[in-house]
Order: structure tokens, then C-alpha cells, then sequence
């Protein structure tokens, strides 16, 4: 999967895009931990009920040049993509997710705008 500018996920109503002010010292901040390749990744579980240990996984990953990204939100495995946005879906795993996304962009890593 490559690095995109602008990520939606499925059924999201809002997308998201790298701030031009994102810096590697606020990545590092934030809890974003920089791989072997020099990309910074930001990996959270989703869950329902705090400390279960069941939910979905959330990655997040920046390229080294903090021009590209992706997000994926899998089953606790990390094999399947989920999609936690539709109509049958949890909505305190939304809820959860929204939560973090805004902390990004109230931290100048991430702009938000509405589909």
C-alpha cells in the first residue's frame, strides 16, 4: 500500500491529510515510534471495553519525508481490514477513533475535512 497525501477510510465522513506544519519531534511526542526504514508508526487498540484486549487495530504510518501516509484499521490479528463506520458498527469504537484523529490535529499532524 502506498503513501497517500489525503487518506478517507470507508465510510468515514471525514478525510484526513498531512499538516504542512508536521515535525518528527512532534511524531515522537505523540508516541509514534520510528521503524528500521525511518517511517514513524502509531499503532492503538480500538476496544469497547478498556483493557480487554479485544478491539481493532488501528496503524498509523508517516513515510521518513513526512509528505505521505496510510491508516488502516484491522481485526486485532492485523490480517483483515474492518470497517468500523458502518451503519451496524460500534459507535464507542468510532467515538474512540474520532478521539485520537482529533488529538492529531489539534497537534498540527493531521488536517481534518468533512466529506
Amino acid at each position: 500500500m502506498a503513501f497517500d497525501k489525503k487518506v478517507t477510510l470507508k465510510n468515514c465522513p471525514y478525510t484526513y491529510e498531512i499538516d504542512p506544519q508536521i515535525r518528527k519531534y512532534t511524531l515522537l511526542d505523540n508516541t509514534f515510534l520510528q521503524n528500521k526504514l525511518g517511517n514513524f508508526e502509531l499503532t492503538r487498540l480500538l476496544e469497547e471495553v478498556p483493557n480487554s484486549g479485544e478491539g481493532f487495530l488501528l496503524k498509523i504510518i508517516i513515510n521518513k519525508d513526512l509528505d505521505g501516509f496510510k491508516i488502516n484499521i484491522t481485526d486485532k490479528s492485523g490480517l483483515r481490514i474492518v470497517d468500523i463506520f458502518k451503519p451496524s458498527a460500534n459507535t464507542i469504537i468510532q467515538q474512540k477513533f474520532f478521539f485520537l484523529m482529533d488529538s492529531l490535529v489539534e497537534r498540527d499532524i493531521f488536517n481534518k475535512v468533512e466529506n
